[in-house]
């Protein structure tokens, strides 16, 4: 592949709710340009893009592929991305180096769920949308349009109508030329044709709309048009790619990826009216890392933009992110998973290198002489916890260093070691998303795990005053062991103190430090449930002592017997960790969310608006919040989010607490 100047290059992604048909589109995008020889098939497992053996699998994308294809001295650089919240991060990488949208929509279910939630997510790109599926039954292009217009804000404007639905679909009128189109089902090749008469009112009718949209994207085109003027064909082409390049109107397509009609139309639109990027070309170089791809293999592939300035093969740059030097080996042009050599990369264009030393996705590429820091990728925070450990025992070190290898890709994962619960969390987006770190994990190195329900760190309190003895003597030939405390143990609002009252020395200075240390190990497990006790306060008060048995470890122990004997006359309790919790979703599920709290023990705060959207605080049990990303999403079709924060321990209440003793005592059998 050559290389092309900045104003040669469109950056697109392809964004849709899953299962529109974003892969088949670009799949008739690159057969159309020849770089393919066929058509490839989502369902045969033999597209360009999902070439993930997960994603062949499934059947679905999971993670954005880059998908350059040439067309009329352009080069058209595709972003195809993932179509399912739980691959949100990937989607909002490809957003970051994108500047354009194109919107696939099924021209049978209308505007899916992750089709509104990734508009939003690409609100600052200008974008296109191409209604999909038009041959299919139930095929509704002007239904469809509708749902565009009442979901989204701002103008929306077919550039071309459908000419026939579902079986009978073959073509397009093309608004701005006046034409019927009339595709070679397969070969993406059409002839121009008179649009049928039957169509023509309708025609006209929309035509207004373009001619309107058109004066919009230009201020003197707009005067000339509310002058009644009337606009040539070269000022409505003139306005509509002013209006496209920066987002001013959306103009709409249709067809059918799969017998690829309607889709050259698309690409010639890419390539004339929309947004090239930036020309910053005689700015220092800045690129950013959107994209790490870590195997086992090869190594470390790191894909990015040049937001600014050029980058050429075998060169030095500095990575601003991590302030050390990188060397540039080859530059590579990727298309799915095929890679091609290219001496150099102008301002504007998106490559990948192999085998940088520290650089990861959202780090800056530059020149030490003259750095600069671009902004980086926020990625969404995961909230789906489960616990993972290796199948093989003795696996442990291989599972840790291989899941950090899968955090080099996805930087929505987050690994938690436990020490309470002696437990390791994988925190994902998703149930979908565990399921496919589990694979990858056995698939890319060879590590089997098994997952489990993330374990409560639950405490243990008391709620009364007591005062124990506790006496640990011990004869054996030569010296004893002989230490005796008399402790007072009663409620405290810290987590624990310790004081004494000795008087006259009946228990030594240097003994003191030990009958502290026994009650802190006492209160490791404590004597509900084996959980660590809180908010306690001790206080060595009397005791004894032997002038030669004594000794530290003899007055450790019986500080231990000492509080596991108070422990269980002071009225023992456990408690359950309370979080904050904050759900944001669209209102018509207020009512849904808020009774879906009260069941799950949680104390509604307050409400409040943000946006378009609702947001709901609350304070719930973290025992019942362990799911809840996979509830939300079911109550909300995918609508809603939350986060969540430790925010107190409280007294679970007595069916609760009689659960989980049981469930301890099992365990402990």
């Amino acid at each position: 592949m050559k290389v092309y100047p900045t104003p040669k290059i469109r950056n697109i992604a392809l964004i849709a709710h899953g299962g529109s048909g974003k892969t088949t589109l670009a799949e008739a995008m690159l057969y159309n340009t020849g770089a393919t020889t066929r058509l490839g098939k989502v369902d045969d497992g033999n597209t360009v893009s999902d070439f993930l053996p997960e994603e062949i699998k499934r059947k679905i994308s999971i993670s954005t592929s880059l998908v350059p294809c040439e067309y009329r001295d352009h080069k058209i650089n595709i972003l195809d991305t993932p179509g399912f919240a739980d691959f949100l991060g990937e989607v909002r990488a490809a957003l970051k180096v994108a500047d354009n949208a194109l919107v696939v929509v099924s021209a049978v279910a209308g505007v899916e769920v992750q089709t509104e939630m990734f508009w939003e997510e690409a609100q600052d790109l200008p974008k296109i949308v191409f209604v999909n599926r038009m041959d299919r039954e139930n095929a509704n292009f002007y239904r469809t349009l509708d749902d565009l217009r009442d979901k989204f804000s701002g103008t929306i404007v077919p550039l071309q109508l459908p000419i026939g639905a579902e079986a009978s679909f073959k073509g397009v009128v093309d608004l701005l030329k006046m034409k019927a189109l009339i595709f070679e089902p397969g070969s993406g090749k059409y002839k121009e044709e008179e649009i049928p008469a039957d169509m023509m009112a309708e025609v006209e009718s929309y035509k207004e709309q373009l001619i309107e949209a058109a004066a919009e994207g230009n201020d003197e085109l707009l005067v000339k048009y509310l002058e009644g003027e009337e606009l040539t064909d070269e000022e409505i082409r003139t306005g509509i790619a002013e209006a496209a390049s920066k987002g001013a109107v959306v103009f709409v397509f249709c067809g059918s990826a799969l017998n690829n009609i309607g889709v050259l139309p698309v690409m010639d639109f890419i390539v004339d009216c929309m947004a090239a990027p930036k020309d910053m070309s005689k700015e220092p170089l800045a690129a950013l890392v959107f994209k790490t791809i870590a195997d086992p293999y090869i190594g470390r592939l790191n894909f990015f933009k040049i937001v600014q300035g050029e980058l050429k093969s075998d060169s030095a740059v500095y990575n601003a992110t991590k302030e050390r030097e990188e060397k540039i080996g080859q530059i590579l042009v990727m298309r799915g998973k095929e890679q091609q050599p290219v001496p150099e990369a102008k301002n504007g264009d998106i490559v990948a290198v192999a085998k940088l030393a520290v650089t990861a996705t959202g780090d800056t590429l530059t020149v030490k002489a003259n750095p600069v820091k671009l902004e980086g990728i926020e990625f969404p925070e995961p909230t789906l916890g489960t616990a993972i450990e290796p199948k093989a025992k003795g696996d442990e070190d291989k599972l840790s260093n291989s899941l950090q290898r899968i955090m080099e890709e996805d930087p929505t994962i987050r690994l938690e070691k436990n020490t309470e619960t002696k437990q390791i969390i994988l925190r994902t987006m998703g149930e979908s998303h565990t399921d496919i770190i589990v694979e990858r994990l056995q698939r890319k190195f060879g590590v089997e795990v098994k997952t489990a329900e993330m374990r409560i760190p639950y405490r243990e309190t008391i709620r009364a005053q007591v005062q124990v003895e506790g006496k640990h003597k011990k004869q054996t030939g030569g010296h004893g062991q002989y230490g005796h405390v008399w402790l007072r143990l009663e409620p405290s609002e810290e987590e624990f103190e310790f004081s004494e009252e000795i008087f006259g020395g009946v228990v030594p200075k240097q003994y003191v430090p030990a009958v502290e240390k026994g009650i802190r190990e006492a209160m490791a497990e404590g004597v509900v449930a084996g959980y660590p006790v809180t908010n306690v306060k001790a206080v060595l008060y009397d005791g004894s002592y032997h002038s030669v048995d004594s000794s530290e470890m003899a007055f450790k122990l019986a500080a231990i017997l000492a509080f596991r004997k108070g422990m269980e006359q002071a009225k023992p309790v456990l408690l359950e960790p309370i979080y904050n919790v904050e759900v944001e979703i669209p209102e018509q599920f207020m009512g849904d969310i808020i009774g879906d709290l009260n069941s799950k023990r949680g104390r509604v705060l307050g409400m409040e608006p943000r946006g378009k959207n609702q947001v709901v605080r609350a304070q719930v049990p973290l025992k019942e919040m362990v799911r809840y990303s996979i509830d939300l999403k079911s109550i909300t079709q995918g609508r809603g989010k939350f986060k969540m924060e430790f925010d107190h321990y409280e007294e679970a209440p007595p069916k609760v607490a009689e659960e989980i003793i049981e469930k301890a005592k099992r365990e402990r059998e």
